[in-house]
């Protein structure tokens, strides 16, 4: 039997030996449900029930900026959106700061984001999210981190890219290309490079044995950052992506809902060039941002609790 909390290879699903509450397959279940979907970041409720209205499969709460340091939302914040909506509720807790994940455990969030774009708790360890009953979103920026990610817990994976809501996509696209990348040479590999692949990346081996049985990601995976328009959307599920998170830009046009639901419906129909036309048309001009060349997924070193 495999150490304690350690993802073992079962077919084509995600298993893992018996945690201190949830079981890692059933955070893993609960992740599965937002697939396909657009997850929004809000920081109101008015925000959420717009988000809920145009069709999000789950919104992402953080608090407004204030400028400072950057940490979890205020849990009267939480609640009060909670009980404003009927679609899951995700909120951020900094990396590393296993206390906030308690706190947003206890007011009752369906998700916890351990989040980079917060300010960093811990610099050398992640939260062991294997101690908790939630399930737990990761960001990343390769294949090796998000494997890393996912032995200590991670349910889903998000992988990042423009921080700064500067509304350009190139990072993410640069990060979900290197992950997929990275993902099809594992899969042409014989099992005897796999073992040194594992140790290139840094990852678990038996994770990276699994990645390349299932010939994706063991969890569900979404893109992050710089995705305003129905077409950013597409691409990033065309790229191969189970799903989008919007930043709290999208809140920042002149008719919210129409965006949102834009890309909502741009997600559900990527492959369909006709039906992307048309939900595209009539929205108002993109934001104009900036390039960026600062990758902050992991820049503390190497932690893992692997």
């Amino acid at each position: 039997m495999a150490e304690d909390n350690a993802v073992t290879v079962y077919g084509s699903n995600a298993a893992i030996t018996e945690a201190k509450k949830n079981p890692f397959s059933i955070k893993v279940g609960m992740a599965q449900m937002l697939r396909g979907g657009a997850i929004v970041e809000v920081t109101s409720v008015e925000q959420a029930k717009i988000a809920e209205s145009a069709g999000a499969c789950c919104v992402i709460v953080s608090d407004p900026s204030r400028g400072g340091i950057s940490r979890m939302p205020d849990p009267a914040l939480i609640k009060e959106i909670k009980q404003s909506i009927s679609i899951p509720l995700i909120a951020k807790a900094r990396v590393g700061h296993f206390v906030e994940a308690q706190i947003l455990e206890s007011v009752g969030v369906d998700y916890i984001d351990e989040s980079e774009v917060l300010a960093i708790a811990d610099e050398d360890h992640f939260i062991n999210k294997h101690n908790f009953g939630t399930a737990f979103i990761c960001g990343c920026r390769d294949l090796g981190e998000s494997l890393r990610r996912v032995r200590e817990g991670a349910a889903m994976i998000r992988t990042q890219g423009d921080l700064k809501g500067s509304g350009n996509v190139v990072e993410t696209v640069r990060n979900v290309r290197k992950v997929m990348g990275e993902i099809r040479r594992l899969n042409n590999m014989d099992e005897d490079e796999v073992f040194a692949f594992s140790k290139q990346i840094k990852a678990p081996y038996d994770i990276v044995a699994q990645t390349k049985q299932m010939g994706r990601l063991p969890v569900v995976h979404f893109a992050a950052g710089g995705i305003v328009t129905p077409a950013d959307a597409a691409l990033m599920m065309q790229l191969g992506c189970d799903g989008v998170f919007l930043g709290p830009e999208v809140f920042s046009f002149a008719d919210p809902y129409k965006r949102v639901r834009a890309i909502v419906q741009a997600v559900r129909s990527y492959n369909d060039p006709v039906e992307l036309a048309q939900v595209s048309s009539g929205l108002e001009d993109a934001m104009a941002g900036l390039n960026l060349g600062e990758n902050r997924v992991e820049p503390f070193g190497t932690a893992s609790t692997y």
